[in-house]
């Protein structure tokens, strides 16, 4: 199965040029990396990167992630994965841009799921 993350430009490219992340802001302060099912990411985006321009879209398999991947209640009772560890480079299977359309919602590649 795969989970995908959300990155903004700059820790995408910190991602690229060091190889690991320990997330953005918000894992850091959570404690883990935050990542969404195909059928949550576009809400999650609409929730926490509104305004935020173009993003970058990264698919992970579950597998890959071991026991640090856990899945957890969030919104509205819903489970979402859970990174507690850092994510590596090579664990990313595949990423897209992630550019806001005219209304300003992201537009999510077709070939995700």
């Amino acid at each position: 199965m795969r989970i995908y993350k959300i990155f903004r430009a700059p820790e995408w490219a910190a991602l690229e040029r060091d190889g690991t992340t320990a997330g953005a802001p918000v894992d850091l302060a959570d404690g883990f990396i935050h990542f969404s099912t195909a059928a949550q990411a576009a809400e999650t985006a609409a929730k926490h990167f509104a305004g935020a321009g173009a993003l970058v879209l990264a698919a992970v398999e579950t597998d890959a992630l071991g026991d640090a991947l856990r899945w957890e209640p969030s919104r509205g009772g819903q489970l979402f994965p859970h990174l507690y560890r850092a994510l590596a480079r090579d664990e990313v299977a595949r990423h897209w841009p992630l550019p806001p359309g005219p209304d300003g919602a992201h537009i999510f590649p077709e070939e995700m799921t």
